[in-house]
């Protein structure tokens, strides 16, 4: 189907329909259904698109609690999950668990209502995805976006070995620390600190020599020295074993994680495309609601029929300002297929025609 002319979106005003529709949707998913949308000549498929905003705007008004969190756009983290040995970050897999849970929401909201909203329900015939995807991230992954220390008995191991660990080279740390304060080695105010993972004293740097031990760093003004003491060397040595240690099976972890995204690439991928329409229709039914509009009687027909017509974004002006539009009857046929409007300036001329 050819336009005319090319302009026509900006001409009708379509581009700020567009902008209001963006706006309403809950993610990226949505947004990128408003910018497929697209005039259309197809009776079906346009009395399809019609039933799908009217019955989300019937649950709108029906108050049902229809399920809309974590509606996360998920996309770049699915392309990088296609790359055999690659693996995704904690945050990127419970952002796909917390959406995949989404989808299946709905898909529990629609199932239990297909004679209410019919055309909905059509939607979900599409979605076939292994739900034990959800369950795999949530063993894993906690909601801080942590990989849960129960994630292998690996991970568990080296976690409390590692907590153990600390927690002794922290005591000797702190005995020390008190002493060289007693000794007035500790400039006032100073406090144990990190510096590359390793637990160090601060020193005055005209007692340096005083602490036997490594320095690793010192103050911008050169008046302190951070020294990892001779006698937590070993301590902090075996605590970078083991955070190395607790690295690699995180990302053992990870790794297969995103393995399990990957096998089920294509079927998790169809389950978004349920969650961009639903986000898309769901933006149309919202717009639908502030408009008040209606659901059109349809006529596979050339003609139309419009009584008590608003320009939509003359009306969603005009309730900013509390003032009230004059509708508009236009009637076009195949027998009347010409339509002559005139009137003085600013009479409505413009906003008939658009």
């Amino acid at each position: 189907m050819s336009l005319y002319p090319k302009n026509i979106e900006e001409k009708l005003g379509f581009e700020q329909i567009r902008a209001l529709l963006k706006e309403k949707c809950l993610s990226n998913l949505g947004v990128e259904g408003v910018e497929r949308m697209h005039f259309a000549s197809d009776f079906e498929g346009v009395a399809k698109h019609l039933s799908q905003t009217d019955e989300f705007l019937k649950i709108l008004n029906s108050e049902e609690n229809f399920p809309t969190s974590y509606f996360i756009d998920v996309t770049s983290a699915l392309k990088k999950a296609k790359t055999e040995g690659a693996f995704l970050s904690e945050s990127e897999l419970l952002d796909i668990g917390r959406s995949l849970e989404a989808i299946v929401n709905c898909i529990k909201f629609l199932s239990k209502r297909k004679e209410t909203y019919p055309r909905l329900a059509t939607l979900i015939n599409y979605v076939d995805f292994d739900e034990s995807v959800i369950e795999e991230i949530a063993t894993k992954i906690d909601e801080n976006a942590q990989v849960k220390s129960n994630a292998s008995p690996e991970l568990k191991r080296v976690r409390g070995s590692l907590q153990s660990h600390y927690g002794k080279v922290k005591k000797l740390v702190d005995r020390i620390f008190k002493d060289a304060v007693k000794s007035g080695y500790v400039p006032e105010g100073a406090s144990l600190t990190v510096r590359d993972g390793r637990m160090v004293v601060p020193i005055a740097a005209e007692h340096k020599r005083k602490l036997q031990g490594f320095i690793h760093d010192e103050s911008s003004t050169g008046q302190t020295v951070f020294i990892e003491p001779a006698a937590v060397l070993e301590g902090n040595n075996e605590i970078r074993e083991l955070e190395n240690a607790e690295k690699r099976e995180v990302i053992r972890i990870l790794t297969r994680l995103t393995d399990i995204i990957r096998y089920n690439l294509n079927p998790i991928k169809g389950a978004y495309k349920f969650l961009s329409k639903i986000d898309f229709i769901r933006a149309k039914a919202l717009l639908a609601k502030d408009l008040d509009a209606i659901f059109p009687t349809l006529k596979n027909e050339q003609s139309f029929i419009w009584d008590d017509a608003k320009h939509p974004l003359l009306l969603l002006s005009y309730i900013k300002q509390n003032r009230e539009v004059v509708p508009l009857n236009i009637q076009i046929s195949k027998l009347s297929r010409l339509l002559i409007i005139s009137g003085p300036n600013a009479g409505g001329k413009s906003v008939c025609l658009k």
